[in-house]
């Protein structure tokens, strides 16, 4: 009886052994046919912003690339923490992605118990550009240039009020980490989104905004605001007369990137046909263009890179919001 049983346990190991292997076969056949039906990106911000403007460029590229329909879907809300989450609830099959920013890795400091980990629930695939943003002020501001600005702020006379699209979000804690360097005296007013923000800037309900490049470009332009600097260490091609803030503030630097994730555990040859197919987007003259009209820089890391980038920018994101003083819950 004893080894009457043995037999079966044996049989039942080799039955297990036999379906495994023949599980990682099928999971190996379907990474190879990736992607096999249409992809999902999901876009956590509104439609119509620059996170969704270039999710929707992507996309786009990404169907001329491998032959396969991309779609976005917009899941805005809770700084992008509802679209995050999505995904990293999500199968880990290669056919839901996210575009994710700089926010997300902000939300870790930001908040202090979230419904999902960024860095242990989801995996770096490529990133996609840099985002530089710009310090925009209505016309009726007396300040011409920056050290104008700087003097005007530091007076508790100024009274300049600045927008953003929340608390602790990537155009607060660039307004704050200013305030702070500057010793000025600025007052946040919060918005539920940066469109709202520069609506009441143009209309002169405040005075100045830290917007995305893309947003500002067109008001800037039309002469309806006016333009101080970069937030990033270099001046924009797109208007190189524009100062970096770090000229008159030595060592600010507060710049935005995204890029695309998966869920972890993705199978690894669908995360590297992917980081492929990206990079190849990123490289050609045209993306470069469209990226270029957004004030953005395209960026092509392999996926370790990415990863090792994304775990850099943790630490120097929590050191931002510290310096911010900023906090959701």
């Amino acid at each position: 009886m004893t080894t009457r049983i043995a037999h079966l346990a044996l049989a039942g190991l080799c039955t297990f052994g036999t379906l495994g292997a023949a599980f990682a076969s099928l999971s190996a056949a379907a990474a190879d046919a990736w992607p096999a039906k249409p992809v999902t990106i999901i876009a956590p911000f509104a439609a119509g912003g620059s996170t969704d403007l270039t999710a929707r460029m992507i996309a786009a590229k990404l169907r001329e690339q491998l032959g396969q329909s991309f779609v976005v879907d917009n899941r805005a809300g809770a700084a992008g923490n509802i679209g995050a989450d999505m995904v990293a609830k999500a199968a880990p099959d290669g056919y839901t992605l996210l575009l994710a920013t700089s926010s997300h890795v902000t939300n870790m400091a930001l908040y202090k118990s979230l419904s999902y980990d960024f860095v242990r629930d989801l995996v770096p695939v490529a990133p996609v550009a840099f985002i530089p943003s710009v310090l925009v002020v209505h016309p009726s501001v007396p300040a011409k240039d920056l050290a104008g600005f700087i003097q005007l702020i530091r007076d508790p006379a100024g009274k300049v009020n600045y927008g953003s699209s929340g608390g602790g979000s990537s155009p607060h804690l660039a307004a704050e980490v200013f305030n702070k360097m500057a010793k000025g005296q600025m007052v946040h007013v919060p918005y539920k989104g940066s469109g709202p923000a520069l609506v009441d800037l143009l209309g002169g309900q405040i005075q100045a905004v830290f917007s995305p490049f893309v947003d500002a470009l067109p008001y800037i332009k039309a002469g309806k605001l006016r333009a101080l600097g970069m937030t990033s260490k270099r001046r924009s091609p797109l208007l190189p007369e524009l100062p970096a803030i770090g000229e008159a503030l030595p060592g600010y630097d507060v710049v935005l990137w995204n890029g695309i994730f998966a869920p972890a555990k993705t199978p690894p040859k669908v995360v590297a046909k992917l980081n492929a197919a990206i990079g190849a987007i990123l490289r050609q003259e045209e993306t470069k263009r469209l990226l270029a009209e957004q004030g953005s820089e395209p960026l092509i890391e392999t996926p370790d890179e990415f990863r090792k980038f994304v775990a850099a920018e943790v630490p120097k994101w929590r050191s931002l919001v510290d310096l911010a003083g900023a906090r959701v819950d």
